[in-house]
């Protein structure tokens, strides 16, 4: 069984001596448009065609959809161990 990076707390930060630095840019959009719906019917029929669900509490979304967390199971593992 492989050693996990987090198994010694302390031996965390011997781990990362030297590495280098990572900054995720928030990502911001080209254009924003505030669309008003008079009804239900019609903010589902908005959400069919753009095949996203909304309701009447959705305050933002991206077109085309983002998928957020696709990296969240991946992790490193050092062989070596």
């Amino acid at each position: 069984m492989s050693k996990s990076l987090f198994d010694d707390a302390d031996d965390f930060f011997v781990q990362w001596v030297g590495m280098p630095e990572f900054v995720q840019e928030k990502q911001k959009p080209y254009a924003e448009l505030i669309v008003r719906f008079r009804n239900e019917e019609d903010l589902q029929k908005f959400a069919k065609l753009i095949n996203q669900k909304l309701t009447r509490k959705t305050k933002s979304i991206w077109h085309p959809e983002i998928v957020r967390g696709i990296h969240s199971n991946k992790r490193y593992i050092d062989d070596e161990s």
